[in-house]
């Protein structure tokens, strides 16, 4: 059981960051009406470096709450399965 709580974990963590780097995305477009300066795109040799800087703290800031937001609801989903 211990091996099936911690795939859960993993699973609910991947779907929400692959979630939450989507609405990143979307959110700076709309927003900013750029695209996201991200690396390897030619968006990002155009981009200053104050919306470098802007993104990147909005990205963590993103990153940290779906991240608390996932482990809560890892947490939550285990228990009921220990139920």
């Amino acid at each position: 059981m211990n091996m099936l709580m911690k795939l859960l974990a993993t699973g609910i963590s991947l779907g929400a960051g692959f979630l939450g780097s989507k609405l990143v995305d979307r959110l700076w477009t709309g927003f900013t009406g750029n695209e996201p300066p991200r690396h390897g795109k030619e968006a990002e040799a155009e981009a200053s470096m104050r919306q470098a800087l802007a993104f990147a703290v909005f990205s963590s800031v993103v990153a940290a709450i779906i991240q608390v937001l996932a482990d809560r609801g890892a947490r939550n989903a285990l228990a009921k399965l220990n139920k």
